[in-house]
């Protein structure tokens, strides 16, 4: 794990921290997103009730080289992600699949992250470079995965991040 971060407040980034403390069945601690039922504005806005399978979002570290060979300049937390990670292709994993943090916490995979025009606020442009199109005319969604946390845990920068894939057939990730 790259870097842990976390924001009390709505803002579009988090800022870094030493730990972070994944609560099961609400998402990280002290998060503004942390709860049982969704708190990003947008979904509020349209069913307050709605489960809250955006509880903790990850995002890998490669995608930052990626995004400054295109002239943009981000790091850990400055999208909104709580946990950065490093040598995990986690738009790859299935819906389903385990994510044990550190030593005790697990986070399950629901889907990908939706992002929304804050991003281009933050740096003009950005938005095209985490959602595109693919040849096929599909669109690929880059800023990261959603999950909910099962089992509680402190997560801290350069702990292990390792995936348990679900059994049966997998589910590709779509946006949550």
């Amino acid at each position: 794990m790259a870097a842990v971060s976390s924001n009390e407040g709505y803002a579009f980034t988090k800022p870094g921290k030493d730990s972070v403390t994944l609560l099961a069945g609400l998402g990280v601690e002290g998060d503004v997103h942390a709860g049982v039922t969704v708190k990003h504005r947008s979904r509020v806005a349209q069913d307050p009730t709605q489960p809250n399978l955006r509880q903790v979002h990850l995002m890998h570290q490669e995608l930052f080289a990626e995004l400054k060979d295109a002239g943009f300049e981000v790091g850990p937390g400055d999208l909104g992600e709580n946990i950065t990670t490093s040598g995990i292709d986690l738009l790859a994993l299935p819906v389903g699949t385990l994510l044990r943090l550190g030593d005790e916490a697990v986070v399950e995979v629901t889907g990908l992250r939706n992002p929304c025009l804050q991003i281009d606020a933050f740096q003009e442009g950005l938005l095209r470079q985490v959602v595109c199109r693919a040849d096929d005319g599909t669109i690929v969604r880059k800023a990261g995965i959603m999950g909910v946390v099962t089992t509680r845990g402190v997560v801290r920068p350069g702990d292990a991040v390792e995936a348990e894939l679900p059994a049966g057939p997998h589910r590709p990730l779509e946006r949550v």
